[in-house]
């Protein structure tokens, strides 16, 4: 019986925890369905490595962007990068971008600064964007909705906030990303996305973080994305091909990649 297609909407398989396996990596995603790999970009010390993912694994989807954690003193360097990539060739989003309050807060100005910069070339550059939120959704929500003229598209990557924030989200007309966290006993996100609909998810892993149960504490690879989807479809009290099915919809519409 051939397994349901599963996307996984965000994974960063160029990083350094792949480079002796990525063909490993790759080939048991597959055989799980997951075909393909949207990599999210992190700032220029990674981005030949993601794009030369991409030139051996073309069905590795690079996006374009300065994460927050990476908005440092050289900040504006670093959006001239993005910019001029983007000007270059084809992405398929502009991410991983975002606001980070959780490991330092020295740069939250530039980190404001730096993602109202991107989600404007995303909208010059008709693409999605993928948010980073930790510790930051309400800061996050406020300028999504700020630049929101009805042309703004995206996901909130890695989302494990309120059911309140949830519909924010989706008002927005933002999709949730979901991953690892769902498993998680003590996350409450299982709670929280019962009453929404899987018309606003998409599935991802962040690997190599974010493990899900059973594997929690390894390094995540994309093959682990059905965990996320069983787990899902129990929430949702359906089947995982049913999650596969729209989770796969959502992401091939909103990249524009069907």
């Amino acid at each position: 019986m051939m397994k349901p297609q599963l996307i996984d909407s965000h994974c960063h398989l160029y990083l350094d925890a792949f480079t002796a396996d990525i063909q490993d990596v790759i080939a048991r995603a597959q055989a799980e369905g997951v075909n393909r790999f949207f990599l999210p970009a992190i700032d220029s010390q990674e981005h030949e490595n993601m794009l030369k993912l991409e030139k051996a694994f073309p069905q590795c989807l690079p996006m374009m962007g300065l994460h927050p954690c990476s908005v440092k003193e050289n900040y504006l360097d670093e959006l001239a990068i993005v910019r001029d990539y983007l000007a270059k060739r084809k992405f398929w989003a502009v991410g991983e971008i975002g606001l980070d309050y959780y490991w330092d807060k020295t740069y939250i100005k530039e980190q404001e600064y730096a993602l109202n910069q991107q989600i404007e070339l995303a909208l010059a550059f008709d693409l999605p964007v993928v948010i980073h939120s930790r510790a930051a959704i309400d800061d996050c929500i406020r300028v999504v909705s700020a630049h929101q003229d009805g042309r703004l598209r995206g996901i909130f990557h890695c989302f494990g906030d309120t059911e309140a924030h949830a519909k924010k989200i989706i008002d927005l007309g933002f999709l949730l990303g979901i991953g690892g966290v769902l498993t998680y006993k003590n996350s409450g996100l299982a709670a929280t996305l019962a009453s929404i609909g899987l018309e606003h998810m998409v599935l991802e892993t962040d690997a190599p973080y974010l493990t899900p149960v059973p594997f929690r504490g390894k390094r995540n690879e994309s093959s682990y994305l059905k965990y996320v989807a069983e787990k899902l479809a129990e929430v949702k009290q359906t089947t995982a091909e049913e999650v596969a099915n729209i989770t796969s919809s959502n992401a091939l519409k909103l990249f524009r990649a069907g």
